[in-house]
């Protein structure tokens, strides 16, 4: 049977893969004649990593999920605990590149270099660790995990999921959302391009 715990960590890793691969191409392209744009977009991709990833996604993960697979297969223990090291350092990467970011947009070109290159090194470094998870420790998370601990999962990955990513609409995030979608341009989002 199926197990939704499964299905909405590969959603939410979909739906953040999306965000951040747009994040690189917008990265690559740089601000062209729309700077205000560009920064804006930028900005909001940097929030809502800051805001569902890392504040609802990888608590659950290291919370509830990493725990039980650990005490099930402790041969996975170098791997969680190599994940478990991201998920603490993430929310510090993120707010160096909002930092960096905001460096560039106010002082201007001279700093452009130290976001770009640090945001496609995070962007590598995420993906990286999200197919890790997917390949190593979902597959085996599926094999060894009780019905009982299944339970308890779905249950809470099925509590604030991300909007983005099939979890229920909150209005509060529609200008978050459409800001990134309509502002972007094409084919990152619907944008002039």
């Amino acid at each position: 049977m199926p197990h939704s715990t499964l299905q909405i960590i590969r959603d939410e890793h979909a739906g953040l893969a999306a965000v951040l691969r747009s994040l690189s191409m917008m990265v690559t392209r740089g601000p062209g004649d729309a700077p205000e744009r560009f920064f804006d977009v930028l900005r909001a991709m940097l929030f809502y990593i800051d805001e569902f990833p890392e504040r609802l996604h990888h608590p659950k993960e290291s919370e509830l999920l990493f725990p039980r697979l650990a005490r099930a297969m402790p041969e996975l223990m170098p791997v969680i605990q190599r994940l478990e090291l991201d998920h603490m350092s993430g929310e510090g990467k993120v707010r160096e590149l909002q930092h960096l970011l905001l460096a560039w947009e106010l002082i201007g070109e001279s700093r452009r270099d130290a976001f770009s290159d640090t945001a496609l090194v995070y962007v590598a470094f995420y993906l990286a660790h999200m197919q890790t998870e997917e390949t190593q420790l979902l597959p085996a998370a599926e094999k060894a995990l009780s019905a009982a601990d299944w339970a308890e999962l779905d249950a809470a990955f099925e509590r604030d999921r991300d909007p983005l990513s099939g979890g229920l609409r909150d209005p509060c995030y529609d200008r978050l959302f459409t800001r990134i979608v309509l502002k972007s341009p094409a084919p990152i989002g619907v944008g002039d391009a």
